[in-house]
């Protein structure tokens, strides 16, 4: 890894590898200071990497945002709260197999080797990172694929994913959600994890609710809105359940 002092690019694409040799696609924002926080984010069934660009900026807090036509609430970073100054986090994004532009078909079990690839790549290979505070989040696929490629990680190279954060998952690449939130809450050091759901989305709320831990907090919302259309304007307060 880069020295402390080292500038870093902006961007970078990094290609990578599954382990079944599926070649991927993902972007590297570093932060603007080394080493930092990496944050992984993995997107929803209806779009791919690139729904991610404005909340990388954001999140990077390189001044970067903007540059994206807000067709979307997420796209919008007008309403993004202000970062404080100094703080900045790397980002890594990617796209999983067959979900350029949206998902074409539903592969649970290859997006599966797909999000743990990703970790694996966050931990091993990014430039710039602090390797002992890494955070999964994601939205529907991508919210199963956070919180399964954080326990995978922690389980295969040891504690350096230190949360999973989820958009409203639904057991969608193989792994039962509750499971593998008892994982990590067993895990040592605990980790904890957040979801995220509307009532009304039957699937992704029965998916948080059965999941438990001293360490999990559970946030929910009134509607139907699933993955990333959870993030809108104006958006009335969540109940938290602890």
């Amino acid at each position: 890894r880069g020295d402390h002092f080292r500038p870093l690019h902006r961007l970078q694409q990094i290609q990578f590898l599954a382990s079944d040799g599926q070649v991927l696609e993902g972007l590297y924002y570093p932060a603007a200071t080394n080493p930092a926080p990496l944050i992984v984010l993995m997107h929803w069934a209806g779009g791919d990497q690139r729904d991610w660009v404005e909340i990388a900026y954001w999140l990077q807090n390189r001044g970067l945002g903007g540059q994206t036509e807000p067709s979307q609430p997420w796209l919008d970073p007008s309403w993004f709260p202000a970062m404080p100054e100094g703080v900045s986090y790397g980002v890594f994004t990617f796209t999983f197999r067959g979900c350029e532009g949206g998902c074409k078909t539903f592969d649970r079990e290859l997006w599966l080797l797909d999000a743990q690839a990703a970790m694996e790549v966050a931990l091993n290979i990014l430039d710039g990172i602090d390797s002992e505070r890494i955070v999964a989040a994601g939205a529907s696929i991508g919210a199963d694929g956070a919180a399964d490629g954080c326990y995978w990680l922690n389980d295969k190279f040891g504690p350096a994913c230190v949360g999973a954060f989820s958009f409203s998952p639904g057991n969608y690449l193989t792994q039962p959600y509750k499971e593998v939130i008892a994982s990590l809450e067993a895990s040592v050091p605990p980790v904890p994890a957040q979801c995220l759901y509307s009532v009304g989305d039957t699937e992704s709320a029965t998916t948080c609710k059965e999941a438990d831990g001293t360490l999990y907090v559970t946030h929910e919302w009134e509607g139907s809105d699933h993955g990333m259309m959870l993030i809108q304007i104006g958006r009335a307060s969540c109940r938290e359940r602890v």
